[in-house]
């Protein structure tokens, strides 16, 4: 019954924000806002273009949610193992974020040319921070019962990460993976703006120089069903892996 209501609740949100794009369509020529009913037939006819270019940026967007979730879980248990490490890392690690991530789009593309892997880093970029903040913010505020039994009953600490951190810190990096999930497209995309040949922000910068409004807008609305379908899918995998920590 759940799943019904939620599904209720989307379809009427959905076609709420449809009216919506509809009534602005009347204040606004189609070469601008295009109708609905005709982005929704430019999906159709383009599909398969369509299809193509989403594939590729979703596993740009794949790569750089592996990638940049190893580093950043790796960066977080060395923070919190390492003084020296916090000490050089966390300031350079809030300094980053004063850098707008897709001003270094140009320079990647430069280095590393029009292939994927400036894209995969962009998206790495654009997810390091919130992934590793999440997690080092989990395992430090592991509750300090828990440690001291871990500790009175002998474990070591490599035990006491796999038993006791580890698991004490998936609530917090859950967040940020949730987080980083939603995010991770907007560097994919910023990649293919700059310098791509495939892929849904190139297909936009494409249709974009030609006018072909729908055609931008039907890669857009692409874009949002693939951003929520990730995230649901991660969000649904999340609950299972902590279903001790309450759902209200």
């Amino acid at each position: 019954m759940t799943f019904v209501r939620r599904l209720g609740k989307t379809c009427a949100v959905t076609a709420v924000l449809l009216a919506l794009w509809q009534l602005a369509t009347l204040a606004a020529p189609p070469y601008i806002l295009p109708p609905p009913a005709a982005v929704f037939a430019r999906i159709y006819s383009a599909r398969a273009q369509l299809l193509t270019h989403a594939a590729i940026t979703l596993g740009e967007i794949g790569l750089g949610l592996l990638i940049g979730t190893a580093l950043g879980g790796l960066t977080a248990l060395a923070l919190q193992y390492s003084r020296l490490l916090r000490e050089l890392l966390a300031p350079l690690l809030v300094s980053s974020q004063a850098i707008p991530v897709y001003v270094l789009a140009p320079l990647l593309t430069l280095w590393f040319g029009l292939g994927i892997l400036p894209k995969i880093i962009m998206t790495v970029l654009i997810i390091y921070f919130p992934i590793t903040t999440a997690a080092y913010d989990g395992l430090r505020r592991t509750p300090p019962g828990y440690l001291d039994l871990a500790h009175s009953m002998g474990a070591n600490a490599w035990r006491t990460l796999i038993h006791i951190r580890l698991p004490a810190a998936l609530p917090s990096f859950a967040s940020g993976l949730r987080v980083a999930v939603a995010i991770a497209p907007i560097g994919a995309v910023i990649g293919e703006w700059v310098g791509g040949s495939k892929g849904l922000g190139y297909l936009m910068t494409y249709a974009n120089a030609r006018s072909q409004s729908a055609l931008l807008f039907a890669a857009l609305t692409v874009l949002v069903i693939i951003t929520l379908g990730l995230y649901t899918a991660t969000d649904r995998l999340l609950n299972r892996l902590i279903r001790w920590q309450p759902v209200s």
